[in-house]
Parts: C-alpha cells; structure tokens; sequence
C-alpha cells in the first residue's frame, strides 16, 4: 500500500475548494458527549435534504452511546447483502446498485462507517482505531442478527469487511471484492511514519487538481501506463492535515466518468464544517495500526470455500487496483476458483459510481448462483440463461456466434419471448438465428478469461454479450430449434466445437450428470434445457437415461464427486447436446 496517486495528479491547488461555511446546514456544529465522554457531532438531517438519487429514509443502531447509521431497501424477507463503503465516501456510494438489489429481491444494507455518512463523528482523532471500526461492524452485524451475508467490500470497507468475514466465515454464504485487499503486515512494523500534529491545518498543495473530470486511461491490460510516485505517506498526511481535504474532489478524481455538482455536493453532504471530518482524515493513518491484526483473518479466507468473487476496475490508478491485487485474492480464497471475475472498463476507483448498475446485475447472478453444498444432496440454486446462436457465412464456412445473458439477466421469461426473430436476422446479417434457451448452469463457477471484454448489445428487452462461436462448416443439421428455417449445430450426440476460454467448476460432493461414449469418451452436463421439455427440472436429471433415446453403446450416469471437477476450455472445447437438448462438455 505504498503508492496511489501518479506524478502528473500532482499540482499546486490553485482553486477556492474550501469546505462548507459554518452557515451551511446548522451552522456551528453542537458538540455532544456520550456517557463514556466521547466528543462528537452529528450531521444535521438538513445537510442530506434533497440528494439526487437517494430516496432512502435514514435508520441506525446505537454502539457504545454512538449512532451506527445505515439505509436499506428491498423485502425484509430477502437474503441479506450487506454493503461497506471506504474513504472518503459513505453510503451514498451504492446509489445506482441498492435499486438493481433490492428488485432482484435482496434485503440490502449499506452502512456507514463510524466518522461517516449518517452515523455520527466523534471529533477527536483519538476516537477511531481499525479496530474499533472491526468491533463496530461486528456489533452491527449481531444487533441486526445478519446471518447468510452476501458481502460486497471496496477500499476500507475491505480491510474492515474482510477481517469479520476471515474470523466469522459462519456469517457469510458469499463474498464479492471490488478493488479492495486483506494486507497482512508484520506485528513489528509500522509501514508510514505517524503524522506529528494530526490537528494542524496546513495549506498543502492537491494532488487531483490537475485531473480532468474524464479520466485517462491508466492501464494497457495489466501494464499501468503512469509512473507511481506519490507515497501513500503522502496520501496520510495530506488526508490529516491539508486545509483543502474535500471528499468530493477525491471522488471525481478517482472516477472515470464527470460527476455532476448535484452529486459531488451529496458526497460532502455529511461534511459541512472541518469538525464532521475526522473520521474521513483519519482513515488513510489507520493503516499503520494493521500489523499483527490481521494474519488469522487471512487464513480464514484461506479456507473459505463459499463462492468469492473478485470484480476489479480497469482503471484504478492505485495499488488496490492492480491486477496483481486481483489476483492474489482469487489465488489465495478457495471459493474464487472457476468464478466470473472481472475487470470492467469504464470504471475507476470508486466503481460502484461508474460502474454501479452493471456491478448490481452481476452481483444478482453471482447471489444467485449455484452454491457449492454444505452436504451432500443440499439444495442447489441455479443460474438460469438464455442464448441467441446468430449463424453466418465465413471462408471457414458457416460459424454461429453465441451471445447470451449470463451474468447480465436471469433470462425473464417474458422478454425472452417477446425477441423477434425476423428482426434480429435483419438487423445481424444473421442467415439462421436460434434460440437457445432457457437453460440452467449445473456449475458451481463459470468464468471466462478475467482480460476479456465481450461485445454487449440488447435483442428486444434482454441485455446479451458474446460468449463465443460454434463452428458448424458446411452443414446445417438436426439439434436445437430454430425460427426463420434451418436447424445449426450438430444431432443429438455428435460432437461440436466452440471457439471460448472458459472454466466450469463444480465442487466436491455435487452430483453430476455424464454421458459415455462408445469409445469411452465421457462427456459432463454443464446446464440442463428447457427447450424440449420445459417441465424438466434438476430433480429429474438422475433418472434422465429413463427419458433419453440413447444411441447404441452409449450410457448416461450420475454421480457424487469425491474431489474438485474443473473443465477447462483454452480456446476451443468439445461439446454435444443430448435428445432434450441439455448440453455437456467433454473431457
């Protein structure tokens, strides 16, 4: 966590940025006291009149005499996604994915840290410890009685989220990171000198002055483009002491995309005078109380086996954003294997505002998604998906690109029925179109090459990208239906090749359903079709060989796994439908 900002951010500040008079909301702020004799202020409701995009009425839960403030949203019935914010922002962040959750019928909470948002701020630096942030957010937790946590961490929220999730792993069924990390640092050292007189306001020169409102790219893949020279030292002091501090402008700085005045002034909202700010310019020094915290927490991720899901920003210019990041996380938490991670363009630091309503759609589809059992014949939760093979000619002969809905939509029934085909010929140069779907993953993961980043369009009412190309050649034969005239693809138990790099995984004590070959070829289902059958249903699949027309010599099996299965495809895999259109891949 050494360097987060590139040399050309630096500049002398040169503008009136000045935070919010005393005049602003309330005035000068009322100093409180708890009974323990904590100072503190709390934002005037005034200060949060009217913020665009923010209809949610505020709700807290009270810890050592401190208001925990927090917004939720969705039925109370729902599972639980539990949302944490970092510096300098509050929950305000999670604007654009709190509506996707909460339709999707999630029981959202997003909370503000302690210093943050709604809750309330005591005014002295003395006040706030990493972990006191720990022992609040693990109160929180159980005052509310939040149980199957799905997490969503970013920035500081990781380094406090993560730790609760590291030493209660009970609490949580599934876990998503955006640009965030678990350091674990060494007890004896202390990684950024302290900063002498935290009180002092020092007029300092800005290091996001000079960056435009749209920003740069920063990243060629994984190659960053920009040379890091800012100290994170730099950072905490500056965080601390600097008279023009301001959370909006770190904010806009570190999004891709312009932020409106309207939203910029929500993001200062809880802020209207220096006394509301100690905690947002305490943050960054906490770091240095890290070392020795954190080691047992790590472990517990390393063996938490409930799906883990990394989903990065291409363009986040700091430590946390690295690929290298990403990817010690995905390394080191079981659960990560064979899940979609990502990293999205058009997204920077704070990705949750550039990114938000994408981000909230995946996060649906990895809730969602199949769960690795917690014993054999538990239930299973299935990602359900629909495809559109758009078949063309090429000098190779007739290919059909795939573009489908997984881990966009859920594939609504009605809008799927509502795509016209005619109109998708037309408008693709497409010679067949089929549809593919519904169908259901029966993995526990699926994902694509985290570096990729498909073409995305919508057909009718259903948002798709492309997931790769089925090579047909010259013959257009029996298989799956389709409208407009002919039939792409292969019979039923012929084997076709796809052009994608993907790896499906399904975990130890999960059945699975194979078919044999003659030759002994043995073929695994990877999701199961609704397209000849649309009664058919997972609890039908053992028994699927009674409903089968199985050529001669072949068989059909299910199993219960003893270890791990991954089926990997680099660049091109093996795969055949059966007669009720289920499909599977070879080994």
């Amino acid at each position: 966590m050494s360097r987060i900002l590139p040399l050309f951010l630096l500049t002398l500040w040169t503008a009136s940025t000045a935070l919010a008079s005393d005049e602003d909301c309330a005035g000068e702020p009322k100093r409180l006291t708890t009974a323990a004799e904590v100072e503190f202020v709390r934002t005037p409701d005034a200060c949060f009149e009217g913020l665009p995009d923010w209809p949610y009425e505020p709700r807290y839960v009270e810890i050592d005499g401190l208001r925990q403030g927090y917004a939720e949203a969705g039925p109370a019935d729902g599972p639980t996604v539990l949302l944490l914010h970092g510096q300098p922002t509050w929950s305000y962040l999670y604007r654009k994915m709190i509506p996707v959750l909460a339709d999707a019928g999630f029981r959202v909470i997003a909370m503000d840290h302690l210093g943050m948002g709604r809750s309330d701020k005591p005014t002295a630096v003395s006040s706030y410890s990493y972990l006191g942030h720990n022992e609040r957010l693990w109160s929180f937790i159980e005052k509310l009685d939040l149980r199957d946590i799905h997490l969503f961490v970013q920035d500081w929220g990781s380094l406090i989220g993560l730790r609760i999730a590291g030493l209660h792993p009970e609490r949580f069924a599934k876990i998503a990171v955006g640009d965030g990390m678990l350091p674990v640092i060494p007890a004896s050292m202390q990684p950024f000198p302290a900063v002498e007189k935290p009180d002092e306001v020092v007029d300092l020169p800005s290091p996001f002055a000079s960056l435009p409102a749209q920003q740069v790219p920063f990243y060629d893949g994984c190659e960053l483009l920009v040379e890091e020279t800012i100290d994170f030292g730099d950072w905490i002091r500056f965080s601390m002491t600097a008279r023009s501090f301001q959370p909006s402008q770190v904010i806009e700085a570190l999004t891709w995309f312009d932020l409106p005045s309207a939203e910029e002034a929500a993001y200062d909202a809880p802020f209207p005078h220096r006394a509301y700010l100690t905690g947002a310019r305490v943050f960054p020094s906490l770091v240095n109380q890290v070392p020795g915290t954190t080691l047992e927490a790590w472990q517990g991720l390393g063996r938490f086996e409930r799906p883990f899901l990394a989903l990065w920003a291409a363009n986040d210019p700091g430590n946390l954003g690295s690929c290298q990041a990403q990817q010690r996380l995905i390394t080191h938490v079981p659960g990560a294997k064979g899940q979609p991670h990502d990293r999205l363009p058009e997204a920077s630091h704070f990705l949750q505002d550039d990114q938000g309503a994408e981000i909230a759609r995946r996060l649906v589809s990895f809730y969602r998604g199949s769960n690795a059992e917690k014993a054999r014949g538990a239930s299973r939760l299935l990602d359900r998906y629909c495809e559109l093979l758009l078949v063309k000619p090429t000098p190779r002969g007739l290919e059909a690109e795939v573009w489908g809905t997984p881990g966009l939509n859920d594939c609504p029934q009605d809008a799927w029925d509502s795509i016209d085909i005619e109109a998708v010929k037309a408008e693709t140069g497409a010679v067949h179109v089929v549809r593919n779907g519904p169908r259901h993953w029966l993995s526990d993961g699926v994902a694509a090459r985290p570096t990729t980043r498909p073409a995305r369009r919508s057909f009718g009412a259903l948002d798709m990208h492309r997931l790769a190309v089925v090579e047909i050649g010259d013959k257009i034969r029996g298989g799956i239906r389709s409208e407009g005239g002919g039939t792409p693809g292969n019979q039923p138990y012929t084997e076709t090749l796809v052009r994608r790099t993907t790896t499906f995984t399904v975990r130890a004590g999960s059945d699975v359903f194979e078919l044999t070959s003659p030759e002994g070829n043995v073929y695994t289902m990877q999701s199961f079709a609704l397209i000849v059958d649309p009664t058919l249903t997972r609890a039908d699949l053992p028994n699927l060989d009674r409903r089968l027309d199985l050529p001669d010599g072949w068989s059909f099996a299910a199993r219960t796994l003893e270890s791990d299965l991954v089926l990997e495809a680099s660049g091109k895999a093996v795969v055949l439908v059966d007669d009720l259109g289920n499909a599977y891949q070879g080994r």
